[in-house]
């Protein structure tokens, strides 16, 4: 399925992601290689520690967050790349077992400068199998407009 062209986005769409579980080895072996601290990567010093056992890197969650994104096939074919991501917040901790999934909130559509493209703004909301936030941020994707003549490359 290809995905959607910069003309078929507008303020207000909605895209929700499908679900996925956390789990602990997840969690040890992304922070091994990326963000190796205690609380992330040692369970008994976890538990000992400010969030009373393992977490998940924030990066992990923010990386895991845009590829559920991505499963969805919005940007298949018309992506062309970001150009801003901000309004990272991490809200809650995500443990082994929690079970994520996203929604994504067209916040602002605007051409861009050079032909082709144009800029779609995403408010990302993380949640948990409780539907509580646990991660929220924005990003300026960068999305082909429809040729032209109306095929598709």
């Amino acid at each position: 399925m290809a995905g959607r062209w910069f003309e078929d986005f507008a303020v207000g769409d909605v895209i929700e992601t499908r679900g996925v579980t956390v789990t602990e080895a997840q969690i040890i072996d992304f922070a091994l290689v990326y963000d190796p601290q205690a609380f992330h990567i040692d369970s008994t010093a976890a538990g000992e520690g400010p969030f009373g056992g393992l977490i998940a890197s924030g990066f992990q969650t923010l990386g895991l967050s845009f590829r559920l994104f991505l499963a969805t096939g919005v940007l298949d074919g018309t992506s062309m790349g970001s150009g801003a991501m901000d309004e990272v917040r991490w809200l809650k901790p995500v443990r082994p077992g929690d079970t994520l999934r996203v929604r994504v909130e067209v916040v602002a559509v605007r051409p861009a400068l050079r032909g082709g493209r144009g800029i779609v703004r995403c408010a990302y909301t993380t949640l948990n199998q409780h539907g509580v936030a646990v991660l929220t941020f924005a990003i300026d994707q960068i999305i082909a407009r429809r040729p032209a003549d109306g095929l598709a490359c």
